[in-house]
């Protein structure tokens, strides 16, 4: 009778393999990300110090000089990360809220704004993400 070895045994045994044959010799790693499509992190914060927003550099740039203090923060992340361009775009058009930061390399988007303002810029975004996209997504998490 052949003996039947489970997926999980097959692959600790490959990888315990290569390990014993790599002992010792220099190794090279390298990351690869395969992105999906999601909406990871979506969270809206009402800090009342000023040293989050410094600390966010949302005082630096095109905001040079404005001063947050008492507005709300919407952070969200999206994969690929691309596609927080269109978050973007959503979250402007659905409410007044300022970009504080947008980077399309690792997509992630800070809005600015009051509270119920971000709130419902957030809302859209998951919303648009979620029924038009097809994105799988994330609670939205106030604090």
């Amino acid at each position: 009778m052949e003996e039947r070895i489970t997926r999980e045994e097959l692959l600790e045994k490959l990888f315990n393999d290569d390990y014993e044959k790599l002992k010792g010799k220099k190794l090279r790693l390298t990351r690869v990300r395969v992105p999906g499509k999601s909406l990871d992190f979506a969270h809206v914060i009402t800090p009342s110090d000023p040293a989050v927003y410094q600390n966010l550099a949302l005082n630096i740039g095109v905001h040079e000089g404005e001063d947050h203090t008492g507005e709300s923060i919407g952070i969200m992340r999206v994969t690929p990360w691309e596609a927080i361009v269109v978050a973007t775009d959503v979250a402007v058009k659905a409410a007044d809220v300022q970009v504080g930061f947008m980077d399309r390399f690792s997509g992630a988007l800070i809005i600015l704004g009051g509270l119920s303002q971000v709130m419902t810029a957030v809302e859209e975004v998951v919303k648009f993400f979620r029924d038009e996209l097809h994105f799988d997504v994330c609670e939205i998490h106030k604090s």
